[in-house]
């Protein structure tokens, strides 16, 4: 039987659920568990698909087309495991199944309530990974307790920690222990409330997670632990740390795994193995160089709307052992007359995905920089279809070149609608989603990184490259690289006479994870690497001699 672990929050939003989850969970792990982790999502839409980006940061995919949570791309980094629809479930999808049971009349006439139909099916679905062979199931519930939108979630942990077996429930609770600089003291009175408020809707946490700019005094931790009804050493300290990659170490430090074991009743566990973790740690934090990133995006203010991206470029630095800084750079005010100064510095330029018009046109100057400039880029989704753009327009010579997305009656609309959107009037969830294969052409740029002619990605998009064009850009130099076998739809393309100028239809950076770091972004950072030694080595001819 699987043993379950929910952790809830309190005080503020942001405090790190996901990652306290993921942590958990990688120790769990690294002991030798079989571990998964869900999210469980307090608002109403079906989920995130529809969201702008500002709203709850990237939208995260999931292998079989699942739109989800940006946290479940926490859990498969951490873990190194893939999530699946099952992973993220929100109210919407909650209110949605049961009101189409009862238009079904599978209530048998009943009067369909919250409680208890809308809590049984949130119960259901908490316990439903259960039931695949994991060891152990870790919830996350999305929210603050307290919301009104939470409560339902809330109350179906406490119908769970009432029903199930005492040594087959954990409920850890994360909140704020707010450091007043006026006072030069910690304060445990938000705390105190946040678990009074936890109490009061009949949940009892076993664990507290104290996150604090400060260390914990042990007369702190017997406040708590006093005052919250738990055990002393059940009082964690999850300290700011430096990455995120250093919490599950934090987390060991403070043996948060061997009190949720000790509480679940688990004595057959090993060791944690954690070499891998540790490797990857060392490299990170001490890198033997630094390249510089241009982050060409149009959501920029927010920095979880990149978060995959921004996660895959520390992966691949610390596999080229080289410091990452990612500068970001707001399409919308990139132009002729200024690109030279906002990107002139880079090392390497990637340009994001996104959907609309806004700051297309920045997009498309930043490519010609790139191919111009023989500056090493990367395009995904978007930024793939901005390079195909830019070089109809400026190779090709056909001006009025774009995607029908931003121009419905452009002459050479090189960027299309997929035939089978055409018909498609709904938003959500209607997208080519989750992962389709990939042939590759040997000889490529793209064999190179992958080593392999068959690779499969996720995707998230509606228009693609119109292969009515495709004879026209290879002739002229720009060569299609991969294709999906069966739709013949342009996967990859690239230019063979650049230093590195590659542009991919998917999203590479939803699979890249602490353990296998996405092979397209360790090549890049490898490129940009390589052009930061060249540049240094034009400024510093003895420098450049020396590496002769």
């Amino acid at each position: 039987m699987a043993k379950y672990i929910f952790v809830t929050g309190g005080v503020t939003s942001s405090l790190g659920k996901g990652i306290i989850a993921a942590s958990l969970g990688k120790l769990l792990q690294a002991r030798g568990l079989k571990v998964t982790i869900q999210k469980f999502d307090p608002y109403i839409n079906v989920d995130p698909g529809t969201l702008n980006p500002y709203e709850h940061g990237e939208c995260y995919v999931t292998d079989d087309g699942a739109e989800t949570d940006l946290d479940l791309g926490h859990y498969e980094r951490f873990l190194n495991i893939f999530t699946t629809q099952a992973n993220n479930v929100t109210t919407g999808r909650i209110y949605q199944t049961v009101i189409n049971k009862e238009r079904e009349g599978a209530y048998l006439g009943k009067t369909v309530q919250v409680v208890p139909h809308i809590t049984d099916e949130i119960k259901r679905r908490m316990l439903l990974l259960g039931q695949n062979g994991y060891d152990v199931v870790i919830t996350e519930i999305g929210g603050t307790v307290g919301d009104i939108e939470s409560l339902p979630f809330i109350e179906a942990v406490r119908q769970l920690q009432w029903e199930l077996p005492e040594e087959d429930c954990v409920v850890v609770h994360l909140t704020l222990i707010p450091y007043l600089r006026a006072a030069k003291e910690l304060k445990t009175k938000p705390t105190q409330h946040s678990v009074r408020m936890l109490s009061q809707e009949g949940v009892h946490p076993d664990v507290i997670v104290c996150r604090t700019e400060e260390p914990l005094t042990p007369e702190i931790r017997r406040k708590i632990a006093l005052f919250c009804n738990v055990k002393k050493e059940a009082v964690i300290e999850a300290a700011d740390a430096p990455t995120i990659y250093e919490v599950p170490l934090a987390m060991m430090r403070e043996k948060l795994d061997l009190i949720c074991l000790k509480k679940m009743n688990i004595t057959n566990y090993s060791e944690p193995e954690l070499g891998k973790w540790k490797e990857f740690l060392d490299k990170l934090k001490y890198p033997k160089s630094k390249v510089t990133i241009g982050l060409i995006g149009k959501y920029i203010e927010l920095q979880d709307a990149y978060k995959s991206i921004l996660e895959a470029f520390v992966h691949a630095g610390a596999m080229n052992e080289c410091k990452v800084n990612v500068v970001n750079v707001h399409s919308e005010f990139i132009t002729e007359e200024n690109v030279e100064e906002k990107l002139g510095h880079l090392d390497g330029l990637l340009v994001a995905p996104g959907f609309g018009h806004r700051g297309i046109e920045g997009k498309i100057i930043a490519v010609k920089f790139a191919r111009e400039n023989n500056l090493p880029f990367f395009g995904i989704c978007l930024g793939m279809q901005m390079s195909v753009i830019e070089y109809a327009r400026t190779v090709l010579g056909w001006k009025d070149a774009h995607s029908t997305e931003m121009d419905p009656a452009t002459n050479h609309a090189v960027i299309d609608l997929m035939e089978g959107q055409k018909a498609v009037t709904a938003k959500g969830g209607t997208m080519r989603l989750g992962t389709y294969p990939c042939e590759i052409v040997p000889g490529t740029l793209a064999h190179q990184i992958y080593g392999t002619t068959t690779i499969s990605e996720r995707h998230r998009h509606r228009w693609e490259f119109n292969n009515m064009y495709l004879a026209d850009f290879e002739k002229s130099g720009l060569v299609a690289s991969g294709k999906n076998p069966e739709s013949g739809l342009v996967e990859i393309v690239e230019l063979p006479r650049h230093p590195f100028f590659i542009g991919v239809q998917y999203h590479p950076e939803l699979k890249s994870t602490v353990e296998n770091p996405q092979p397209i972004f360790v090549h890049f950072i490898k490129a940009a690497k390589e052009n930061a030694e060249k540049r240094e080595g034009v400024r510093n001819p003895l420098l450049q001699s020396e590496m002769i």
